[in-house]
């Protein structure tokens, strides 16, 4: 069943493309970021679908909502084939790029806040583009098994199969999606405690905060000098966050609290810029942190802005 033949409300079916770009960009927008993990990117494969859809203008698109969402899954896919070798080439570890509650993304978005974490865009990575694709619209958008078929040219069978090995393919601790996130006051009180301990050197606060198995990953993207592989040792993520020799600089910026992929984080001031970025996963119970990711390629900080401090 093709998603653009599906009936819907006839004055959505008669829109023009200017009144279905301001109706649905932020939807399409929360599904290409999903599926690429970059601001930029995502925003162009929007602009170039929108564009593409100037060429239909006389065409009658019965669910342009679905239409649309068609349109940027498959456009996502073919840059993540094309990116794969990018990213092989990538200096030092790859993040996805946080983005500010200041950009523009739909309500709905934040129904489910856990499916736009900073830990679930990162989990995200560890899928193939196929498995990513069927993953986010399956669990984050709740399309049924037969539209993504017919989206991505497959069976709803295989579909289903996708969708299994995507979730054994991802570590148990992804959020659910019944789950919300951590409050601000608790996430606020982890942050507090971190701040302290990170700034006064204190292994003994650092090390009633780490969990007993920590990761630390920074991306520097070879843009800023950084530690260059994921850390995964308790003792050696511990001895990183406390040496008197490592991230001096970040020790000498303003740390401002900030909300970040709909979560408290913290973003690292420089003469009024934003210069780094610190996102924290804690334990549910929010007193344990099991990774922290550090981001200073400043090409993926350009989605913070102070505007967005809690």
């Amino acid at each position: 069943m093709n998603p653009d033949k599906l009936t819907t409300e006839p004055e959505e079916s008669s829109l023009e493309v200017g009144e279905l770009y301001l109706r649905y960009k932020a939807y399409a927008f929360s599904i290409a970021y999903r599926m690429l993990g970059s601001v930029v990117e995502a925003e162009d494969v929007v602009q170039d679908c929108f564009a593409g859809l100037q060429s239909k203008s006389d065409e009658v698109i019965r669910n342009p909502k679905s239409y649309i969402a068609k349109l940027v899954v498959n456009r996502c896919l073919n840059l993540l084939n094309s990116a794969r070798n990018q990213r092989e080439h990538y200096v030092g570890e790859w993040l996805p790029e946080p983005i500010g509650e200041a950009v523009d993304l739909p309500e709905q978005t934040y129904e489910q806040k856990e499916m736009i974490s900073y830990a679930y865009m990162v989990l995200l990575e560890r899928l193939t583009p196929v498995e990513r694709a069927v993953f986010v619209l399956r669990e984050a958008f709740q399309y049924e098994y037969r539209e993504i078929a017919d989206w991505l040219g497959k069976t709803e069978s295989n579909c289903r199969q996708i969708f299994s090995r995507a979730r054994r393919n991802l570590p148990d601790q992804l959020p659910d999606k019944d789950q919300t996130i951590l409050d601000y006051a608790t996430k606020e009180k982890l942050l507090a405690r971190f701040t302290t301990a990170f700034l006064a050197y204190d292994v003994k606060a650092m090390l009633d905060l780490l969990s007993e198995q920590p990761v630390f990953t920074a991306d520097g993207g070879g843009r800023v000098h950084t530690v260059m592989r994921t850390m995964k040792v308790h003792k050696g993520v511990l001895a990183l966050l406390t040496s008197q020799r490592v991230f001096t600089r970040l020790r000498e910026r303003e740390w401002v609290p900030t909300i970040i992929n709909g979560e408290l984080q913290v973003t690292l001031m420089n003469n009024g810029e934003v210069s780094e970025v610190i996102c924290l996963q804690s334990d549910l119970s929010g007193q344990r942190i099991e990774a922290v990711y550090l981001v200073v390629n400043p090409d993926k900080l350009t989605a913070i802005t102070t505007g967005n401090r809690y």
